[in-house]
């Protein structure tokens, strides 16, 4: 059964070193990161004593949001911080109503007179998508900040109903249809006086974990490679879509995040299949960030100087310039490439 969507972690190196010796779809794992690679290394980074969401996040007056994923973990963290900032509505998008309006109802609870709806979403059916555009479209004329923090991590070999692998498929294809059906929105918003429109692409130093050559398209191709190797595709598609959408929409502002370590429901799902992760727990749970310090970096790239959230594509907690992979994530002509075969594939379905 497919774990729900949720947020993001990434164990430990010392953590995945070992899961390679108790799990086959990760036997291949310590070679993705070489030590002599000019890559980023895979660890928490915990430095947000310099960012405050209460202090920090300005007025939200007038502005309208959407939060995928944010029923939960960092999503729901992140639509409660920007709630609290009098933004004119936020849409929590999620697969599951009963789970969404529970987390609207607590949100609206802990910010009291906050607008928060629930927009159904589900990310690994483009048709899904395409309706919760559509939906978005006739309940609102604008669209101010975009979240894309919705993402499944390490599951089962799986394809969506479209037929691309489930995890490339949920957290890439399906937020890049739906950032392509709701960019009418966002450019119109962004002619208004003072606009100010983001994308945030959720994303994780997991990337670093991406196949040799980065991309693999075929997606039948992709089943003989592990789980986390399927994962770490999936994040960098996500940073190569923000780096390449802020090259093709300047009058936006688009750039991918690290969240930091965090212990959120999708080590539940890891915890679930690993006897090494199941014993590991007390150990990471001291070095893993909290929710609340793990939404900063959303936080802070949504809400920042614009000035600044636009110098870079990829950041890490918080506020912490990144190229990312030097293999992958700093080449430009990857993310040209993978736009331009996103673009073919959800334009050959229809869309």
């Amino acid at each position: 059964m497919l774990r729900p969507y949720t947020d993001h972690i990434l164990a430990p190196k010392h953590i995945i070193s070992t899961l390679e010796h108790f799990q086959t779809q990760s036997k291949d794992l310590q070679k993705t990161i070489p030590s002599t690679s000019k890559t980023s290394n895979i660890s928490a980074n915990t430095n947000t004593m310099g960012f405050n969401p209460d202090k920090d996040i300005p007025s939200l007056e007038g502005k309208v949001i959407i939060v995928t994923g944010g029923n939960a973990g960092l999503g729901k963290e992140t639509v409660t911080q920007l709630a609290r900032h009098n933004p004119k509505e936020i849409f929590l998008a999620a697969r599951t109503a009963s789970k969404a309006e529970s987390a609207i109802e607590e949100i609206k609870k802990t910010v009291p007179g906050s607008n928060v709806s629930f927009l159904q979403l589900d990310l690994s059916s483009l048709e899904a998508v395409k309706k919760a555009a559509d939906e978005f479209k006739s309940r609102s004329d604008r669209l101010d900040i975009l979240i894309n923090n919705a993402g499944i991590m390490a599951v089962p070999w799986a394809k969506t109903v479209d037929g691309y692998e489930i995890q490339f498929g949920t957290c890439h294809m399906g937020h890049a249809l739906l950032t392509r059906l709701l960019m009418p929105t966002m450019l119109k918003t962004a002619e208004q006086p003072n606009s100010d429109v983001r994308v945030i692409n959720l994303s994780s130093e997991g990337h670093n974990m991406a196949p040799w050559n980065g991309i693999v398209y075929d997606q039948a191709e992709l089943e003989r490679w592990g789980t986390w190797r399927r994962y770490g595709q999936a994040k960098l598609a996500n940073i190569l879509h923000a780096r390449e959408l802020q090259r093709r929409k300047p009058s936006i502002t688009a750039t991918a995040i690290h969240p930091g370590v965090i212990m959120t429901d999708l080590y539940t799902s890891v915890n679930s299949t690993s006897f090494v992760m199941r014993m590991s727990t007390g150990i990471m749970k001291s070095i893993f960030m909290d929710v609340p310090h793990g939404a900063h970096n959303s936080l802070w790239a949504a809400t920042g100087p614009k000035g600044t959230v636009r110098t870079s594509y990829y950041w890490k907690p918080v506020g912490s310039k990144s190229g990312g992979s030097f293999w992958h994530a700093q080449k430009p002509k990857l993310a040209e490439e993978l736009w331009d075969w996103t673009e073919k594939e959800l334009e050959g379905k229809g869309y």
